[in-house]
């Protein structure tokens, strides 16, 4: 696990990979120009490197005082269970010190978040570009 890098910029990253890890792990199908606006946009970006093998990514969007979300949280399939995905959220939640964090949990995920402090929320509204497939996906009624 010490061979692995820790990168917060986006330069000299491949988004073909990123959009890669991404559909991996079920997190959309956008294409990796899509996927480098995003992360270009994002106020903090975290990406995990294992001799230049991206592993792992995280983004989230600030107002840069007191409103963040976090998105794009993932790892490799094959490197799961390692403490990465608790090492992601982390480095990202070090760059949003003393903000709200909102976001979407994968189903079956909202122990491991609860685990990092998060708490699940009793309100919340979306308006979905897709919302066929967010019901799909078991993200709304």
């Amino acid at each position: 696990m010490d061979t692995i890098s820790i990168r917060r910029t986006t330069e000299g990253i491949d988004f073909e990979e990123v959009a890669a890890l991404l559909a991996s792990v079920g997190i959309g199908d956008f294409p990796a120009d899509v996927r480098r606006a995003a992360f270009e946009n994002s106020r903090v970006v975290v990406f995990l490197l294992q001799e230049e093998r991206l592993i792992g990514c995280g983004r989230a969007l600030s107002d840069g005082a007191y409103e963040a979300a976090l998105y794009d949280v993932a790892v490799a399939p094959d490197m799961q269970g390692k403490g990465l995905g608790r090492r992601i959220v982390e480095e990202v939640f070090a760059g949003l010190e003393g903000q709200n964090v909102i976001f979407f949990a994968s189903a079956g995920k909202e122990p491991f978040y609860e685990k990092l402090g998060c708490a699940r929320m009793k309100t919340g509204m979306a308006r979905f570009a897709r919302p066929e497939r967010m019901r799909a996906r078991g993200y709304i009624d």
